[in-house]
């Protein structure tokens, strides 16, 4: 990660990096508090440390220097509650967490100033030593987040001389998730501008994109589909964006036509990757999921399928889970990710940890929530299994109706919709809310009633 600052430093150490809260860093000045950053962690002896910070420049910093030092970072979600982070700091086995919050806890809490912003910095080309290790959060849309152990020299593996651009990035995603660092490497490999809007909500999102001129934008398919729906309901243009990416989740076919539809002269990217193997593949024809034509590449990462799951090996990806062992270079592993291979292309389903088990009938949630999507009158919806003493689990779903839609006849209209589908397929619960549960963005698949029920 330092070396990448580095190199984005030397090229145009003047040129802005990063624009949140009314305020830009430049590469220059990212540089400087990396270095103010690793040489108090030395100082004070820290070798492994947690962050819960939602500013941005503090957090590329924070990396960076981390990174310098040879000291792991882990980063927590921004919104992490003070239950979360005492949960989180207990499960990974952090004793400093570095926050502006007064977390209290049976770990220390570090002001993040007085790591990037104090002291003097370790002198200017200090080299960073080989092992930069650095621990990734799982978001947890399915059940509570594992840590991804990697090292900053994979994570940088593929990544050449820097290319200056003049693209403005919007970050749809939190640096806490492996796609927000995936955008961060591209934005700073590029020398360009990151746009960090004040949160990570949809409206906030397209305010940025607006206001601040952005040319390039990636985010899950969840964002994006709200992002449509405030273009929607507010009836302003569409921001001139040049490039769209999508990843994190499987994508809805309609998608991808929806957004060709709104912005026409945007270039449309579906980027395959995961916090596990790194960056696996991207397209960029528009059409649903990835040619088939890369189970045959043997360059990069290599898949195949098994047993309708995608299957990866890689030399650049994870080192292992937090509190596991070292995992063999080279070996194939699972990825979870449920795929069909249809027409010359695979179309993934969703993961295997989402499939709703009806009675024995394994029941995925796309096919039903894809089904759904056509009914005139829904704006957003979840499915999810529920459980059920009868059949172990049930389909449900959850609907945001779009304004001054009749509720029972829009239930109706889903049932109807569904009604030749299997009967494990079939709603057995339908409830209208005014949002969706999300978690980083992505689109929760687990049944968050029991949850509150239970604690």
């Amino acid at each position: 990660m330092i070396e990448l600052l580095a190199a984005a430093a030397a090229h145009d150490a003047s040129a802005p990096a990063i624009s949140y809260a009314s305020r830009e860093s430049t590469y220059g000045d990212l540089l400087l508090a990396a270095r103010r950053t690793a040489a108090n962690l030395r100082r004070a002896g820290i070798e492994r440390f947690a962050i819960r910070d939602p500013d941005p420049h503090t957090l590329v910093a924070l990396l960076g220097g981390a990174s310098l030092a040879g000291v792991e970072a882990c980063i927590y979600p921004p919104t992490a509650s003070p239950e979360m982070v005492a949960d989180l700091a207990e499960r990974f086995d952090h004793d400093v967490v570095v926050s502006p919050e007064p977390f209290a806890g049976d770990y220390s809490v570090l002001d993040p100033s007085k790591l990037v912003a104090a002291g003097e910095p370790l002198e200017d080309g200090a080299a960073a030593p080989a092992r930069q290790p650095h621990l990734v959060l799982t978001t947890g849309t399915t059940g509570a987040p594992r840590a991804v152990r990697h090292d900053w020299s994979r994570l940088l593996a593929r990544r050449s001389d820097i290319q200056a651009t003049q693209e403005r990035w919007l970050l749809g995603y939190s640096l806490n998730q492996f796609g927000g660092l995936q955008v961060l490497i591209h934005t700073m490999s590029s020398a360009a501008l990151l746009v960090v809007a004040p949160s990570f909500q949809p409206a906030d999102g397209l305010a940025a994109m607006r206001d601040q001129a952005v040319t390039h934008a990636s985010a899950t398919p969840t964002f994006w589909r709200f992002v449509l729906a405030e273009m929607a309901a507010d009836g302003r243009g569409a921001p001139s964006l040049r490039q769209i990416t999508l990843g994190g989740e499987a994508i809805p076919s309609r998608l991808l036509g929806d957004l060709a539809q709104a912005f026409p002269d945007a270039k449309i990217t579906q980027i395959y990757a995961a916090s596990e193997f790194g960056a696996i593949s991207s397209v960029k024809d528009r059409e649903n999921g990835l040619p088939i034509s890369v189970l045959e590449s043997k360059t990069g990462v290599e898949l195949k399928v098994v047993d309708g799951e995608l299957w990866a090996r890689t030399g650049t990806g994870m080192l292992g889970y937090y509190g596991e062992p070292d995992l063999e270079d080279g070996s194939w592993r699972a990825t979870g990710d449920l795929v069909d291979v249809n027409e010359g292309r695979l179309h993934f389903r969703g993961r295997i940890s989402e499939v709703i088990n009806v009675g024995g009938v394994k029941v995925h949630p796309l096919p039903v929530e894809e089904r759904i999507d056509t009914v005139p009158g829904v704006s957003a919806l979840r499915v999810f299994g529920r459980a059920s003493s009868v059949a172990g689990a049930i389909v449900a779903v959850e609907v945001v109706a779009a304004p001054g839609v009749d509720l029972d006849e829009l239930n109706a209209a889903i049932r109807t919709a569904c009604e030749d589908l299997p009967p494990a397929y079939r709603p057995r619960s339908i409830r209208f809310v005014p949002e969706i549960s999300t978690i980083g963005s992505k689109t929760v698949r687990r049944d968050l009633s029991q949850e509150n029920q239970h604690g």
